[in-house]
């Protein structure tokens, strides 16, 4: 475990805001380089003053796309979150986990029902 790295959300993206798509996508492209190397990654949240489903979304929820959940589990740990914040990210893993696991039904029922409004 002398491989873990440390993440400041907030030192990584610039910002106490966790509000965007595109420092999700940052805090993402961090993680996903760690975890593929096999590295054990924890994440704080120490500092931010603002967070969003969106921005977690993006930076965690993805992440069920490329790895497994036991993956996700073993190697990432989440600290600095608000008992009301850690609600939310169990809401963002557990729509990641229904969405990656059966992308394709979700992907052709949003194609379906955004062709049915034009």
């Amino acid at each position: 475990m002398g491989d873990q790295i440390k993440i400041k959300v907030a030192d990584l993206i610039g910002s106490p805001l966790c509000i965007s798509a595109e420092d999700g996508q940052k805090v993402f492209d961090k993680i996903e380089q760690l975890l593929r190397a096999g590295k054990q990654v924890s994440i704080s949240f120490e500092n931010v003053s603002m967070l969003i489903s969106l921005f977690l979304n993006v930076a965690i929820g993805q992440l069920y796309g490329s790895f497994s959940e036991d993956e996700i589990r073993t190697q990432l740990k989440v600290e600095g979150l608000s008992s009301d914040d850690m609600e939310l990210l169990k809401h963002v893993v557990d729509n990641a986990k229904k969405y990656y696991s059966n992308k394709k039904s979700y992907d052709d029922a949003w194609l379906e029902e955004n062709n049915n409004e034009e």
